[in-house]
Order: C-alpha cells, then sequence, then structure tokens
C-alpha cells in the first residue's frame, strides 16, 4: 500500500511539473527556466493527495480520513476552536484532515516564512544591516533604532522572535523599500502556487490586502523547510543572536512545540487580534512527517494543544496504515 502511495505521489509530482510555474527565481523574467531540482522541490511541496483516499464530512465541515477510529476522530474535530486547518503526511502528500483549507484568511507572522526565505535566497548573509527610523515602525519588536545585524542573524532574530521590525530591515535591505520587497513576495507567491495569497507587508501584521488559507501556507512552510538553513533555524528552541557591536541576546524560539511535542521540527508562530493565534508546525515520529496548518485558534496557548492533538491524530492515521 505504501509503494501504490508512492507511486502516486510521484505521478503527481510529475503532473505538477508540467502545470506549475516556472518563473521562480528573484527577479527572474517570464518563460525563465530553473534547475529541476527546485521543479521538484516545489512539486513536492505543493503536492496534497485527497482523490484516491475515502473522506467523511465530520461537524464544522472538517474533512476526515475514514479509518477505525473516525468517532473518536469526529470528537476531536468538535473540540477544536480553529477556523481552518489542514494536516498533511509529508512523503506521500496524503490529506489526513482539513477544515476551511481554502478559506482566505489573514496569516498573522506566518507571513514571515516567505519573508525569510526570501531573504536566504536573495540576500548577501554578511550584509549589514542597521534599524533606521523608516523600518522602525511597529515598535513592539525586540530590535531597536540603531542596532546593527548581519543579514544572517537578522533573519535568526525574525524567525525566532518573530520580530516585526526586523521582517521590515529584511525587506528594506533586499528591496530597497518595502513596497518592492512585497512584490518580490507576491510573484514568488505565484511561482508556487499560492493561489489564496497576497502580501502587503513583509511581517503578517494586519492589513486588508494581506490575506492566505491554510492550504497556502502549508505549501509555503513544506517549500522553506526544504532549505537547511530555514529549518535549522526554525528548529532550535533556543540559540544567541549576535548584533555587531558584540552584544548576544539570549532567544527562545515562540514555537512552544519544540519543547514540548515529541519530534517537532518547526516551523512558526503567529498572532493579531484579527487573525488570531495561528500555528504552522511540522513533526517527525518513525520515519514519518506531518505537516500542519492552523489558523484562527482560541487563544495563543490553545493553538499549541490543538495541533499536538491533531499531530497525535495524524500519527494514529498513519500507524493504522492509511499511507
Amino acid at each position: 500500500m505504501k509503494d501504490k502511495m508512492r507511486k502516486k505521489a510521484l505521478a503527481a509530482w510529475a503532473v505538477l511539473l508540467l502545470l506549475m510555474p516556472l518563473t521562480i527565481q528573484c527577479g527572474s523574467s517570464e518563460g525563465e527556466r530553473v534547475l529541476s531540482a527546485e521543479e521538484m522541490r516545489i512539486a513536492a511541496s505543493r503536492c496534497i493527495d485527497s482523490i484516491s483516499h475515502q473522506m467523511i464530512t465530520a461537524p464544522q465541515g472538517a474533512l476526515l480520513v475514514l479509518n477505525p477510529d473516525s468517532t473518536a476522530g469526529r470528537e476531536l474535530l468538535d473540540g477544536l476552536s480553529a477556523e481552518a486547518w489542514i494536516l498533511v503526511e509529508d512523503s506521500t502528500g496524503l490529506l489526513i484532515s482539513a477544515k476551511n483549507p481554502h478559506q482566505r484568511m489573514f496569516p498573522a507572522s506566518l507571513t514571515k516564512m516567505m519573508t525569510a526565505m526570501l531573504a536566504l535566497e536573495c540576500g548577501k548573509m554578511g550584509d549589514s544591516i542597521v534599524i533606521t527610523e523608516d523600518v522602525f515602525l511597529t515598535r513592539d519588536s525586540r530590535v531597536r533604532l540603531g542596532d546593527s545585524y548581519l543579514m544572517g542573524n537578522m533573519i535568526r532574530e525574525m524567525l525566532m522572535e518573530s520580530d516585526n521590525d526586523a521582517a521590515n530591515a529584511i525587506a528594506k535591505n533586499i528591496g530597497g523599500d518595502i513596497p518592492s520587497f512585497c512584490q518580490l513576495m507576491n510573484e514568488r507567491a505565484a511561482s508556487l502556487g499560492l493561489d489564496s495569497t497576497h502580501f502587503a507587508n513583509p511581517n503578517g501584521m494586519p492589513h486588508d490586502s494581506t490575506y492566505s488559507s491554510a492550504r497556502d501556507l502549508l505549501v509555503l512552510a513544506r517549500y522553506c523547510m526544504r532549505d537547511s538553513t530555514f529549518a535549522q533555524i526554525v528548529g532550535s528552541p533556543f540559540m544567541k543572536i549576535p548584533l555587531i557591536d558584540g552584544r548576544h541576546l539570549n532567544s527562545q524560539n515562540t514555537n512552544l512545540l519544540l519543547q514540548s511535542y515529541e519530534g517537532c521540527i518547526g516551523v512558526k508562530t503567529g498572532f493579531t487580534n484579527q487573525a488570531g493565534a495561528c500555528l504552522a508546525c511540522a513533526a517527525t515520529r518513525h520515519g514519518v512527517t506531518l505537516y500542519l496548518v492552523l489558523l484562527n485558534s482560541r487563544s495563543r496557548s490553545s493553538r499549541f494543544t490543538e495541533a499536538a492533538a491533531l499531530l497525535d491524530y495524524g500519527f494514529q492515521v498513519v500507524a493504522n496504515g492509511l499511507r
């Protein structure tokens, strides 16, 4: 059964390679192709397969893989406060559970996954970045006016602490200004097939033109995690982040599942009053990796408990042989 599923997944990837946009490099011109390895990375990130699996409709409109524990599964879904989620097994793209996966919603700081990925791909890690007045906008961040970081460490600060003004500084360094960087973000979103996504800023602060969906953010998280530097940062519970002046700031990852959930390997938290509590996460157990995006949970703590419950359920589904 597992070999059959893998063959189906590979076939799906082949189809995606024929259909997906090919303009995915920073500043690429229309029609320019990239290495097949990059195309495969995008195809693997986009592969979500539910067609060949028997599904049931659970209360609140959620989808659940039909298995011997389906009653318990429906009870689990009934108890979740999140407005949307999607849970996928990574190697095959098996869709295990979803609720409103295509609904456009505020992504909050899950936006920073795209900002970080563009920074890693287009930025120079040795560039010196200064926090200036034009990027020191939200003032609820840990960076301070006049602070200087190397680009690589600014990315770490942004991802570990979900630092809004660090995201602004990165955007200015790469794009020249924030609107130009947002154009790069939207071009990359289009190349990844994120059809329900648009970015108006690099940090996810509330804006009517910043929106995404659980499905799109799942594709983005899978894509980002296939970059080893990104994965190393978001998989670190703690880190010391140096400034250019010699200071070091102790940093604790905002994703508390890294410390509380066995096998958690990332990826990013988000919260605003408009978006609610959001989480993109991934976990690996016994060679199986699950990805989950959960949006608009009731509270910052409930996003972790609800994510853990869904991941537990997902691993149970895989253990029962639905692969």
